[in-house]
């Protein structure tokens, strides 16, 4: 985890991705559980601000895993052409008018909507601190010399 005295340099997303995350309809997040096993559940997103944004209910096992250890990966629905980004998420009890407009224009969704059985609403912020595979899958042939016969 970063110090607590730090500030995270976040990162813009590279230019050819912005129609991904301007169109994309799902991302996979990733957070850490207490014993540091994954947590990977799909999400609607917007990408505002050089930042995600995620609707949660504020008792999910999102909110209880990001509270305790902000660090999370983030990955785009296409294997074929993957994004996958790492970063840090804060919870907001607040919705930034801007955010919620993007959720309605998105989705016709407004991410303050109670789901299940907490009324109780988050947003989740995330600052990327680095892409990985941004839209290119990585060589899958075997190396032959390595691998062997």
């Amino acid at each position: 985890m970063p110090e607590p005295d730090s500030v995270p340099t976040f990162l813009p997303a590279p230019e050819h991705l912005r129609r991904r995350l301007a169109e994309d309809r799902n991302v996979w997040l990733c957070t850490l559980r207490a014993d540091g096993s994954p947590h990977v559940v799909p999400v609607w997103f917007v990408y505002l601000r050089e930042r995600w944004w995620i609707g949660v209910c504020t008792a999910s096992v999102k909110v209880r895993n990001a509270l305790r250890d902000p660090r999370v990966s983030l990955a785009l629905e296409d294997g074929d052409a993957p994004v996958v980004a790492q970063g840090l998420v804060t919870v907001h009890e607040r919705f930034p008018g801007d955010v919620l407009a993007a959720f309605h224009d998105r989705y016709d969704w407004d991410p303050r909507t109670p789901y299940g059985a907490d009324p109780r609403r988050s947003l989740l912020e995330v600052g990327v601190t680095r892409w990985l595979m941004a839209g290119t899958a990585p060589d899958t042939v075997p190396n032959r010399e390595v691998a062997g016969p």
